[in-house]
């Protein structure tokens, strides 16, 4: 469970996992690894775009959570789609090939680890220790084309993640105080 950073805490994680295990082969740094939309990727080789969230409704909680003298609402369980695109600066002739290595060895990456887990969560993702699911999401090319929708910026080979559920703390709370005293009333019944 999170505070309001867990979406920049995904990010994060998903950086953290991205760089170590995709440099120095086939990305030659780690900066070269970042969240920017596909059109905004300027020298990316790897961008990660987060273009949709839904809330989970199989991993929805609906008990209160006791945290002593107060009772907060359950945490919002979401579902975070990112679209994972391969860049290169090589030539032409060998571009294509260069974002199918880089592009081949995220999928291999993510889909080994397709549980997150320590050392890879970040910030309150760590702290509240759940495991986050990763699962590529199959899509047809038309409805790939249909995300692809940065002006004229031609298409390029571009993969789905499906990444969650994550837990987004509530911050409503309902005040609950002990029982202190408590009153019985017997009353007799006549009859008999």
């Amino acid at each position: 469970m999170g505070g309001y950073t867990v979406i920049a805490d995904l990010g994060s994680s998903l950086l953290r996992l991205l760089r170590e295990q995709l440099t120095p082969d086939p990305v030659p740094r780690p900066d070269l690894i970042g969240i920017a939309s596909p059109k905004e990727a300027g020298d990316l080789a790897l961008s990660l775009f987060l273009f949709n969230v839904k809330e989970n409704g199989e991993a929805r909680r609906t008990g209160m959570v006791d945290r002593g003298g107060v009772l907060q609402y359950p945490p919002q369980a979401l579902d975070f789609f990112f679209l994972m695109t391969a860049h290169s600066n090589a030539d032409r002739l060998t571009r294509a090939l260069d974002e199918h290595r880089i592009l081949g060895r995220a999928m291999q990456t993510l889909y080994d680890n397709s549980v997150l887990r320590s050392p890879y969560l970040e910030g309150t993702l760590a702290e509240g220790g759940d495991p986050v699911r990763i699962s590529l999401v199959s899509l047809e090319a038309e409805e790939l084309l249909k995300l692809w929708q940065f002006g004229d910026l031609p298409y390029k080979l571009s993969v789905v993640y499906r990444i969650g559920p994550v837990m987004l703390d509530s911050n409503r709370v309902k005040p609950v105080s002990r029982v202190i005293e408590r009153q019985i009333v017997l009353e007799e019944k006549g009859g008999g």
